[in-house]
């Protein structure tokens, strides 16, 4: 079949096609804030945590944040102190949440941006009333982290009391103020797994406990994506999600999210080759007719998955292909056969699906991982861009 791309083609979320770009990840920003305000609907009472971290899952913090807070999030959550100092820098002011954080780290640029941090352990809270005399305008608030079964994070049922004991002296005495619980639920995303009530019954013990010990936080929050959309139950005043921001839904009942990232490439090379033509290190891929190769500039340098070596597909002129041969670190080839593919003819990833391409679930099912991982390993070597973003504004932020 025939189906060039060129240079005045409509390309991802109308974006003109540029034939000279190697690659680049096309990020909407709208449907960012789109799928922030279906969640924010689908949270009910609760206010929304937009959780930006690692990059913005990918897309890039700073617009990713921006495009959050337009779309309805009261919060914004990073998992790293420096993630959260990042925002700061960059003109984000809103409320923000960091919580995963060795205890000897110098929490103080943090504290002096206003970052609210999630506190795990005792050992973690001397670390932030150590250093709350640098936290300019007020008393650090901070966030305490309980682990109600996923056994990662946060203090367990042996240590919760005590750092409640411990967080309502510092409290008394100036020091912190407390303005969160927090925890995670480990299978929300597993339909009838009796592991969310488990969690959500501890949660609710825990926060009995804490106002026990006389601690009365602004904001309860247990549930990540999985949970806002499926679990009611899980909600309390406030959720955290990450995912479904992006538009990638870890439920069955996906209330209408869009996927925000288009990772698309240039043809770097076509050229026919003869039956039995070997394709990649180790050749373990040959033609089985005589057919055109279109290499393809990008691989698991850019954040690729090695493991989709003749496994993973890729949209070309309209059809999608498989890869053949081994993912390289910057390459891959892909056999078009007797199709009429020619160097400069675009090539879709994975997208939303609009026009045939995979998905990043598709990819996700080539390589037995999590659509999470996808994106979010699409990595700096790959330019983002955002259309009807103007290059380096405070919303589009350039690069990052």
């Amino acid at each position: 079949m025939t189906g060039r791309a060129s240079a005045s083609a409509a390309g991802p979320a109308g974006a003109p096609v540029d034939p000279g770009v190697r690659a680049e990840a096309v990020v909407d920003l709208a449907a960012i804030t789109a799928n922030t305000a279906l969640l924010c609907r689908s949270a009910g009472r609760a206010a929304v945590m937009a959780v930006v971290k690692a990059d913005g899952y990918g897309h890039g913090a700073q617009p990713a944040a921006r495009a959050a807070l337009a779309g309805g999030a009261s919060l914004l959550g990073v998992a790293t102190l420096d993630e959260a100092v990042s925002l700061r820098h960059g003109g984000i002011d809103a409320p923000l949440v960091a919580w995963l954080w060795p205890p000897a780290q110098d929490v103080r640029p943090a504290l002096a941006a206003g970052v609210q941090v999630g506190v795990a352990s005792v050992q973690h809270l001397g670390t932030v009333t150590a250093a709350a005399s640098a936290a300019p305008g007020g008393r650090p608030q901070i966030h305490l982290k309980l682990d109600t079964g996923l056994g990662r994070n946060g203090a367990g049922p042996a240590d919760m009391a005590a750092m409640f004991a411990q967080a309502a002296r510092a409290e008394a005495d100036g020091l912190v103020e407390v303005v969160g619980l927090m925890s995670h639920l480990a299978s929300a995303d597993i339909p009838g797994d009796p592991s969310v009530a488990e969690q959500t019954a501890r949660f609710t013990e825990a926060i009995a406990a804490a106002r026990a010990a006389g601690l009365r936080p602004r904001w309860h929050h247990l549930a990540n994506t999985a949970g806002t959309i499926a679990h009611p139950a899980t909600r309390f005043d406030l959720v955290r999600c990450g995912i479904g921001l992006y538009g990638l839904c870890p439920v069955t009942a996906d209330p209408g999210l869009r996927p925000a990232m288009t990772l698309r490439a240039t043809v770097a090379l076509a050229k026919r080759v003869p039956a039995g033509q070997g394709v990649g290190y180790g050749l373990t891929y040959r033609t089985a007719a005589p057919s055109t190769l279109a290499l393809v500039p990008l691989g698991y340098g850019d954040g690729l998955p090695r493991n989709a070596g003749n496994v993973g597909e890729v949209l070309i002129g309209g059809t999608r292909r498989r890869i053949a041969g081994r993912v390289a670190m910057d390459q891959v080839v892909v056999d078009c056969g007797d199709d009429d593919v020619h160097a400069g003819d675009e090539v879709l990833v994975f997208g939303p699906g609009d026009r045939g391409e995979p998905t990043a679930r598709d990819w996700a099912g080539y390589c037995d991982t999590i659509d999470y991982e996808i994106v979010t390993r699409i990595g700096p070597r790959v330019p983002r861009r955002y259309p009807g973003v103007a290059p380096g504004s405070a919303t589009g932020g350039g690069r990052r």
